[in-house]
């Protein structure tokens, strides 16, 4: 009996890259936007406003993820160690390295040393995936950090400046190493969430142990509207497109979009009023831009038997196209579907809707008794 074909099998087989990658470029636009907004929170309580915009962020994930019926599962085992990681070292450690590295070294450096995050992820990402390394990835990581370094120059630093430059880059990258093994179970809502509300408690203490909870009553309210900010867009929004992307590509090739939050910073300044960028600043935008390009690209798709499609070199464990069955059996149990979901996850919409979204069709010789 002749076999029918699945429309979303199909979809999903000639979607181009730019798909699985928009959700993560967004992100990292937002992230660097955050940079502009973060200098009216210099003169605030660092851990007690951190320790409210992580708060609020998490009330706002949970709230989407009712509406969107996302089942968010508790974490178990060693999980508990992976999401607390996230939550210590991307959250609470990261915001602590920049905060004190910009007293000891120009923000420059800082951003320097984030940009170049592309490079551990290239290297480390897929051995966490049980894989080798792309050598596209590898080569277009250092083209990536070459031009943020020409939009965002150098700086001067002393000896604590280049240790807080050196602690941030590697909070930078745990944000997304230490993510890899769980997100497979718990997805992108629930590593964020889990990350978010766990880092909202770690800042509480340190808020009563170290600030006082009194230091929020000089919180003025321009910088309340700088939290809110950064709480609903840098942090429930960004971090659920950015651990999509990830989970989508791998964490190699999403590393690359790194690059991207340099850009986005020195846009968002010259929207603020500090004029029209210099000629190095186009510059690295055209060398990111093109790192990215040679990064992302996939390096070919071979054909696998009875018509099925291999995944491109590089992508993550598990992410081989096969029979809609076949797909059906790796997507985890409990998977949700629906319009915020399709947001979180760069799918259109409509597709996401689709009964042939939610529920693969088997082929027709399976179905038949």
């Amino acid at each position: 009996m002749k076999k029918t074909s699945d429309p979303s099998a199909t979809l999903a087989s000639s979607a181009p890259p730019l798909r699985a990658l928009l959700p993560g470029i967004v992100g990292m636009i937002l992230v660097g936007s955050s940079v502009t907004v973060s200098r009216s929170l210099v003169d605030a309580p660092l851990f007690g406003v951190q320790a409210v915009r992580y708060a609020a962020a998490a009330l706002l994930l949970f709230a989407l993820a009712r509406v969107a019926r996302v089942r968010i599962v508790a974490p178990r085992g060693r999980e508990w160690l992976w999401l607390a990681g996230i939550a210590a070292t991307g959250l609470v450690l990261f915001n602590v390295a920049v905060v004190r590295g910009v007293a000891h070294a120009e923000p420059a450096v800082i951003a320097v040393a984030v940009a170049s995050v592309p490079v551990l992820l290239g290297v480390l990402g897929p051995l966490l995936e049980r894989r080798g390394p792309s050598r596209r990835v590898l080569l277009a990581a250092p083209v990536v950090v070459a031009g943020a370094v020409l939009v965002e120059g150098t700086g001067r630093t002393d000896a604590a400046g280049v240790g807080w430059a050196v602690l941030a880059l590697g909070c930078e990258a745990c944000f997304t190493l230490l993510a890899v093994p769980v997100l497979r179970r718990h997805g992108a809502w629930g590593v964020s969430l889990h990350a978010v509300w766990m880092g909202a408690v770690m800042l509480g203490v340190l808020t009563v142990c170290v600030e006082g909870p009194s230091e929020l009553v000089s919180v003025t309210p321009r910088q309340w509207a700088a939290c809110g900010y950064l709480a609903v867009l840098v942090t429930a929004a960004a971090f659920l497109l950015w651990y999509r992307t990830v989970a989508a590509v791998g964490s190699g090739r999403a590393g690359l979009l790194s690059g991207i939050a340099p850009l986005a910073a020195a846009g968002a300044d010259a929207a603020c009023g500090s004029g029209v960028p210099g000629p190095a600043v186009w510059l690295g935008l055209a060398v990111v831009v093109a790192g990215l390009a040679a990064g992302v690209r996939p390096e070919g798709a071979r054909s696998g038997p009875a018509g099925t499609r291999t995944a491109p070199a590089g992508a993550p464990a598990g992410a081989t196209a096969g029979t809609p069955a076949e797909a059906a059996a790796r997507t985890p149990a409990g998977t949700p579907t629906g319009p915020l979901v399709a947001l979180a996850s760069g799918a259109p919409a409509a597709a996401a809707a689709s009964p042939t979204a939610r529920a693969p069709r088997l082929p027709r010789e399976a179905a038949a008794p």
